[in-house]
């Protein structure tokens, strides 16, 4: 039985697909099913075959990655999308979040986070490279240049278990309450409140809870 991730990878750039494929063959549990140099060849393998994760390029010919990612959301995602691009901006790292990928990665940090990206997004969670969470995390508040996202755009990058646990978090349950509450170990809760910490660039519980009441989740 083959328990392999299996992988497409979609660039208009083979020298790229060379690149990820190389780091990709070190590991045992991947296996790169087929890969394609633009959308709309990636439009006529991706449903035929048995794939679990798409890594995809914004900018390429024929169909780019945007155009890609709105046939999935109208047909049917046929697997987990992690978005690879050279583009960095907010809003085009919210839209392709809305669109539906569960990841986004630029392609300076490909090859130190690609794998762990993988992995994460085979099990149906998001991830989002340090650089492209910092940048959110700036434009949130209105550090950075782009003041283009508001305080609910953080919430993207919360998977739907991580939200639960924040609102409980927000309301003062303990670790062994939230465990008890959602039927998981004490272990797998603190691994999620890290995740949480992470992801919304805080300090500590503390920062969650602010973070929380800024947001209005603590009546929900």
């Amino acid at each position: 039985m083959n328990n392999k991730i299996r992988i497409h990878l979609a660039d208009d750039h083979l020298v790229l697909i060379e690149g990820i494929l190389a780091v990709l063959k070190t590991n045992k549990n991947f296996e790169v099913v087929g890969y394609s140099l633009n959308g709309t060849e990636l439009l006529d393998k991706i449903y035929t075959q048995s794939v679990d994760v798409l890594v995809i390029d914004i900018n390429m010919p024929c169909k780019d990655g945007i155009e890609v990612l709105k046939e999935f959301a109208q047909k049917g995602f046929p697997c987990h999308v992690i978005v690879l691009s050279s583009y960095d901006d907010v809003k085009l790292i919210k839209e392709v979040i809305q669109l539906g990928a569960k990841g986004y990665l630029t392609k300076q940090c490909a090859s130190e986070n690609i794998v762990d990206a993988i992995t994460c997004v085979s099990k149906g969670e998001e991830y989002y490279s340090k650089a492209i969470r910092e940048k959110i995390f700036l434009s949130f508040t209105g550090i950075g240049n782009d003041k283009s996202i508001d305080n609910s755009d953080l919430l993207l990058l919360i998977t739907d278990r991580e939200l639960e646990i924040l609102k409980l978090i927000s309301k003062e349950y303990s670790g062994k309450e939230i465990s008890e509450a959602l039927f998981i170990s004490t272990n797998t809760v603190e691994t999620h409140r890290k995740n949480l910490i992470k992801k919304l660039n805080v300090k500590n519980t503390i920062g969650l809870v602010k973070f929380a009441i800024r947001n209005n989740l603590i009546n929900q």
